[in-house]
């Protein structure tokens, strides 16, 4: 049945219905998008599952009605003027992958809509349903996946002011959460900042300065600092919070699990009352949880041959000059050149160095649009680590394992809790001590190097049943990462390029390939402080291990299932 549009009526109509049968509301938005039914009710509207019968295929999308409260024309106007606004803002922000991306906006019979990609999963309250609480890993990986989203919307001067566990969602495809119900967001300015407004989100989530109408940026870091404390202790926020101390005794709650202090020191300034006791960004709370290595500088890493970034352009191909131009063939190329080599780091420990030679292959893919346009691009002869790098071959250089399973086999584990700083660092200390040349590999130079000649989802094929027998994933890995090389390689003789842990790029993150460089270097906008991620993880939905599949790290941002490997020209390539 088709839902009625009027608010006033709710009729059910039949399934091709044009307009209410009882009350004569138009049903279709802009003739194609089709309410199907009802999700859910608010002061502002209504938000219907629909089907944009404008496709073929009819996917399902999300119909969020906006109506007006009073008659003024003043405030009538008011409301759409900010509407407008508001659908301009989410239009650019829904290109992050994090957040559902906004079809279309529209007015029809004075009532206002947004049209918004439908997300299929559940939500955070929904798992804290079916569950005692959440596990203190999984608290760090909710932080690790939204705090570059609020970064990211922070740095667009957009407030979210409704984060709770109910606008948190899995996404049932990869596992990623996603931020939705952007109905309370606000774009702010430098005196919209100052200025007192009208309070909206959930007061148990919200900031104390966000009752009153002023919120801030760090109001959302407040609302997800108590999202985490809810979930560590399936207790409701009101129920965590102590009036006569002024403060959250949340571990009062635990259920005889205990805490990191790290992580609870993090979650405590979080949840300050006053604002200058909270964090300022969302960098500062992913620096607070993974705090970098202090006194070792952090330098960018470039082939002696590649001269600096020019300043005057915000964005280019790194290494790009290296290569030559790109080949126009419709179908993978592959180029034989240069010899595999072995590096010693000090005792037993080596580092092995497969030869690629280059080649031009089709980068990219239709399944989501952040792997889209499907575009040629010519990578030159490189070399790349045989595996992700171990713990003891960052301890060999580094002379420290920060990784989170060190346990039975895990110097041939891959390192993990590094962040992109991090790996940069270990190839400037390797470049030095070996004489060669090593970098973090480019994008294109990764999926290039995954495929390993394949056009398929993964390097042997569309087959997901197989990939037990070449990565470790979510269905079979324990839960934990596992020694290098246990699983198949691909055709280029890589191993662990699908799973075990997400392997860190050296380009920035674009939420598209407009414009992408085509030949083979790594595509860095100097302004961006997020990362490339590529593979999946040991944690990790099959979906993530795709060769094309692409996810965005911040700058600083270190966790347990992030590794990387390394590239280099040298020795012996043409």
């Amino acid at each position: 049945m088709t839902p009625c549009l009027n608010p006033a009526c709710n009729a059910p109509n039949v399934p091709n219905a044009k307009f209410c049968m009882k009350c004569g509301t138009k049903l279709l938005i802009q003739d194609c998008y089709r309410p199907i039914k009802a999700l859910g009710e608010g002061s502002f509207g209504k938000t219907f599952l629909a089907a944009d019968q404008g496709k073929p295929s009819q996917p399902q999308c999300v119909i969020k009605q906006f109506t007006f409260t009073s008659a003024n024309p003043n405030f009538v106007q008011k409301a759409k003027d900010l509407f407008y606004q508001e659908a301009k803002q989410l239009e650019k922000l829904g290109k992050h992958p994090q957040i559902p991306a906004l079809f279309s906006y529209h007015e029809q019979e004075n009532r206002l809509y947004l049209i918004q990609e439908f997300i299929d999963g559940e939500t955070l309250a929904d798992e804290l349903a079916q569950s005692e609480a959440f596990s203190e890993a999984k608290v760090r990986q909710v932080l690790a996946d939204l705090l570059p989203v609020l970064q990211f919307l922070h740095e667009h001067q957009v407030i979210h002011r409704d984060i709770k566990p109910e606008n948190i969602m899995r996404r049932r495809s990869d596992q990623k959460l996603v931020l939705i119900d952007f109905g309370a967001v606000k774009q702010t300015t430098a005196t919209s900042l100052q200025r007192t407004g009208t309070s909206i989100g959930s007061p148990a989530y919200q900031a104390p300065e966000q009752g009153i109408g002023k919120a801030v940026f760090s109001s959302d870091l407040y609302s997800l600092g108590v999202s985490c404390l809810q979930l560590l202790t399936n207790m409701e926020p009101y129920d965590l919070y102590d009036v006569l101390e002024g403060e959250f005794v949340w571990r009062h709650y635990l259920l005889k699990k205990t805490v990191e202090d790290n992580l609870g020191r993090v979650l405590d300034k979080m949840t300050q009352g006053a604002i200058k006791q909270r964090y300022k960004s969302a960098q500062e709370v992913l620096q607070a949880l993974n705090p970098p290595t202090p006194n070792v500088p952090v330098l960018p890493v470039q082939p002696q041959t590649t001269p600096p970034l020019p300043k005057s352009s915000s964005t280019q191909s790194f290494l790009g000059n290296l290569f030559s131009s790109p080949s126009q063939a419709a179908t993978p190329i592959i180029q034989t050149s240069g010899k595999n080599f072995i590096e010693n780091l000090g005792g037993r420990i080596s580092l092995e160095m497969i030869a690629l030679g280059g080649g031009t292959f089709s980068m990219g893919s239709n399944e989501n649009v952040w792997e889209q346009p499907i575009h040629l691009v010519k990578v030159p002869a490189f070399s790349m680590g045989k595996y992700p790098i171990t713990q003891e071959q960052y301890q060999a250089v580094m002379e420290k394992n920060p990784s989170h399973f060190k346990g039975f086999k895990g110097a041939k584990n891959p390192v993990e809790q590094v962040s992109w700083n991090n790996a940069v660092e270990f190839c400037r200390k390797l470049s030095q001590q070996t004489g060669n040349n090593y970098r973090l590999p480019s994008e294109a130079e990764w999926e290039y190097a995954c495929r390993a000649g394949s056009e398929k989802k993964y390097c042997f094929g569309d087959n997901e049943t197989l990939l037990r027998d070449y990565a470790w994933y979510d269905k079979n890995s324990g839960d934990t990462t596992h020694p290098v090389g246990e699983k198949k390689p691909n055709a280029f003789g890589l191993y662990d390029m699908h799973g075990n842990v997400w392997e860190l790029c050296l380009d920035t993150w674009h939420g598209n390939y407009n414009n992408a460089p085509i030949d083979g270097g790594a595509w860095i906008d100097i302004d961006t402080k997020s990362h490339i991620l590529r593979g999946g993880s040991w944690i990790d939905a099959p979906e993530y291990s795709r060769s094309a599949y692409r996810s965005v790290n911040y700058l600083v941002n270190h966790n347990f299932n992030i590794g990387f490997r390394v590239s280099s020209f040298a020795p012996g390539l043409s």
